[in-house]
């Protein structure tokens, strides 16, 4: 067997036993693509909020669908074809699902660079590309094997098994869904089932996306009771409630601040490191414009900063400077302060709404259809 094993390995095992027999194991250890597929399919059995990762999946796939499709798994001659356009597979990725929102940074060079790393050694990379044409072929060398003195082609079984993961994943973010939907209309006296089921989506280990999607559900409903008034004159005042907007796509590497407040104009940025030069950066972004930092950690507020303003120390030697960063930090929320405000958002009777937009966003993440009644409504918030 491959060194690496886990629960979707089975499932791996199970294809290459169908098409190959009792071979099955050493054609998985003699191959470094189905190797690649063996680490990439780990998140399969995690359930829905361990992060799926599907762009380097779904390049590959697209280019050895494009090969079956063409034959090439049955006959030679691949080394004359032209190769496949990239807005057909691009279009393709994305019709995928959980795909619509792909970029193309895997199949230009994210998957090539991946399994380099896992496999230095290798003289071969999964995707031959013509930067000239714009045209991709999957690299067929990794496909074939010799076994027992046969040429066999593993184009058809390494579909089949990314096949296998999607709907793997598919399942446990169905079941995730489901029991979104169920904590819906919670009555008080299952109170403590909703506070045991956020609890286990506020976890170090969790899914960035599912912690973001769920600090801006549980800070979007605890910050809208909070009223405050304002105007051009004492004399003339409007009253207010607070209200949390999201920015952008969850958990995206868009350079942006996740969450704005209005009126106040407050900025919020969700991490999951404690690392100053990450803090400093997004205060750069901004101008050094307050932030208020959502940190997925079980340590103290007390703690975080501390190490944060460690780290700056031992980064830039003035005082000054350090000094400034940090005070640019507005607040710091952790697990715990998190989990507080949900307990005082259960007793104001806002933990249907905290379950609904957990249900909302995550449609809206993971491109997941809405319910027919629901999804003419949701529509214009799916549109990026």
């Amino acid at each position: 067997m491959s060194s690496v094993k886990h629960g979707f390995t089975l499932t791996i095992s199970g294809i290459l036993r169908a098409h190959y027999g009792s071979n099955a194991d050493q054609i998985l250890d003699g191959n470094l693509l189905l190797q690649y597929l063996n680490i990439k399919t780990r998140a399969a059995n995690r359930g829905s909020k361990s992060r799926a990762g599907f762009a380097n999946h779904y390049a590959l796939y697209v280019l050895v669908e494009d090969y079956v499709n063409k034959g090439f798994h049955k006959k030679t001659g691949y080394d004359r074809y032209e190769g496949a356009q990239f807005s057909a597979l691009f279009k393709r990725q994305r019709e995928l699902p959980f795909g619509s929102k792909l970029q193309n940074h895997a199949l230009n060079h994210r998957l090539n660079e991946e399994f380099k790393k896992y496999f230095p050694t290798s003289e071969f990379l999964p995707i031959i590309r013509d930067a000239e044409t714009n045209h991709y072929w999957i690299n067929e060398n990794l496909l074939k094997i010799t076994l027992g003195g046969k040429n066999l082609n593993l184009a058809v079984a390494v579909k089949e098994i990314i096949e296998a993961y999607i709907k793997a994943r598919q399942s446990a973010f169905s079941e995730f869904m489901e029991y979104c939907q169920q904590l819906i209309g919670i009555e008080e006296s299952g109170q403590a089932q909703a506070t045991e089921f956020i609890q286990g989506l506020l976890r170090p280990n969790v899914d960035a996306r599912v912690f973001e999607i769920v600090s801006y559900a549980i800070l979007k409903e605890h910050f809208s009771g909070q009223q405050i008034y304002w105007g051009w004159s004492p004399d003339e005042l409007n009253a207010e409630y607070l209200m949390l907007y999201k920015t952008g796509r969850t958990n995206a590497n868009d350079g942006g601040i996740d969450f704005v407040m209005k009126p106040l104009g407050r900025f919020f940025q969700v991490t999951e490191t404690v690392d100053a030069g990450k803090y400093f950066l997004d205060i750069d972004k901004v101008q050094r414009y307050p932030i208020t930092f959502v940190v997925k950690s079980e340590d103290s507020v007390k703690q975080i900063l501390a190490k944060v303003e460690a780290q700056a120390a031992a980064r830039y030697p003035v005082q000054a400077v350090v000094k400034r960063y940090m005070q640019c930090v507005e607040e710091v929320i952790n697990i715990q302060e998190l989990m507080q405000r949900y307990d005082a958002v259960l007793q104001a009777g806002g933990g249907d709404n905290v379950i609904k937009e957990i249900v909302l966003q995550s449609r809206i993440e993971f491109n997941v259809q809405a319910d027919d009644d629901e999804a003419s409504a949701e529509a214009d918030t799916e549109e990026e």
